[in-house]
């Protein structure tokens, strides 16, 4: 899990840096963070070895960046942002529990407004997290929010960036954080933070100038989607009398589909629409056997685990990266004690490697804070332009 997530949060950065090479202006940045860790589940609530909350945490930041300067028409509409990747740890101050979690990750900071020395950014980040001390029910047995060594690291937050000098800035402002392995192996409750946040930043050049040309108007196009998607989801079967170490490593079970979406590009940077998923879950209402202290899963109806559903769609447009937002609902399901809510979420990264066929990630999660599975998917589009008359 962890080379290929790093692997698709940082080829589109790789691709920036290419089609930008022209021109270096490169920095670094070193930040602090002091913040508050959301009370979402009884390990986080006292439920540990300490009998103590986990309300506080601390973090600390290196961060490498290129700021782009206009060559690309993408940089001017976004207002000239800097882009790259950071080394994120972590302090929980329960590290017999949590450990020291230590992140890697692809981040996207870009004005809402730009002044003379001054900006008001947003941020947002996505990346993996690694060196926790998960969950293990003989000798961490308390720890229900991290499940893995490894976990995916996603973040957003807002912040001012003041220029000190020609070459020096600081920078200051608050993100929110959450850490999760996608159910990719239970437990997995997830690990949620906010916190302000500092910190200096050394341009190793002068701050550029920035290119301005004449963007031509945009012409209105549709678009039709079609990706196929797979993945795996962990279970657990707390009832089954084996071996607690074999029993928590659970079973995992496949999940695929097909996600088919019809979306209107509106600007440069935006695309809203409409799409229909349909799954096979075959995690839903699983059953097991033991034999030789071993969990074996027991065949079900193929059609037992069928869902479809349908949601709207938001894509906002980074070059050739694709942040997508799509709140969901389940139209056909087998009535199961297993099912998720109705209401679900899916949250995604999309990068195009050629002009129509694009790759990415899907996060389909329930009550905004707990994972269900994830969809690795692949896809092509077919596109026209909008008839004007």
């Amino acid at each position: 899990m962890n080379k290929f997530t790093l692997l698709l949060i940082t080829i589109p950065f790789i691709t920036y840096s290419q089609s930008d090479s022209k021109s270096k202006n490169l920095s670094i940045q070193a930040g602090y963070q002091n913040g508050y860790v959301f009370a979402t589940n009884d390990f986080i609530k006292g439920a540990n070895a300490e009998k103590d909350t986990i309300n506080a945490f601390q973090a600390f930041t290196i961060k490498f960046a290129k700021q782009t300067t206009g060559e690309n028409q993408w940089e001017q509409l976004y207002k000239y942002p800097n882009y790259g990747f950071g080394i994120y740890a972590a302090d929980f101050y329960n590290p017999e529990e949590i450990g020291t979690p230590l992140a890697i990750y692809g981040f996207f900071n870009a004005p809402f407004k730009r002044w003379d020395k001054l900006t008001f950014n947003y941020e947002i980040g996505f990346g993996t997290t690694f060196n926790w001390k998960s969950f293990n029910p003989v000798s961490n047995k308390y720890n229900i929010s991290i499940g893995a060594g490894q976990s995916f690291f996603i973040d957003a937050g807002l912040n001012l960036q003041y220029n000190l000098t020609k070459k020096i800035a600081i920078e200051t402002g608050f993100s929110l954080t959450h850490f999760s392995n996608g159910a990719l192996k239970k437990p997995n409750k997830g690990i949620n933070t906010i916190g302000p946040k500092i910190s200096l930043k050394y341009n190793f050049e002068e701050r550029p100038n920035f290119i301005k040309r004449d963007i031509p108007k945009y012409e209105k196009e549709n678009e039709w989607l079609i990706s196929f998607f797979g993945g795996i989801k962990n279970v657990i079967f707390e009832d089954a009398t084996i071996d607690i170490v074999e029993k928590y490593e659970g079973l995992n079970f496949p999940v695929f589909g097909i996600s088919s979406v019809f979306n209107k590009q509106v600007s440069y940077k935006s695309k809203i629409g409409i799409g229909m998923s349909f799954s096979y879950n075959g995690a839903l209402d699983a059953q097991v056997a033991i034999e030789n202290n071993e969990l074996d899963a027991l065949d079900s109806p193929f059609t037992d685990k069928l869902q479809l559903s349908i949601f709207p769609s938001y894509e906002l447009i980074v070059n050739k990266v694709s942040l997508i937002l799509q709140p969901a609902f389940y139209l056909y399901r087998k009535n199961l004690k297993t099912n998720t809510p109705v209401f679900h979420q899916r949250i995604g990264l999309k990068y195009h490697f050629s002009k129509d066929f694009f790759a990415g990630i899907t996060l389909r999660d329930y009550d905004f804070q707990t994972s269900d599975f994830i969809e690795w998917n692949i896809g092509y589009r077919i596109k026209w332009k909008k008839k004007s008359y």
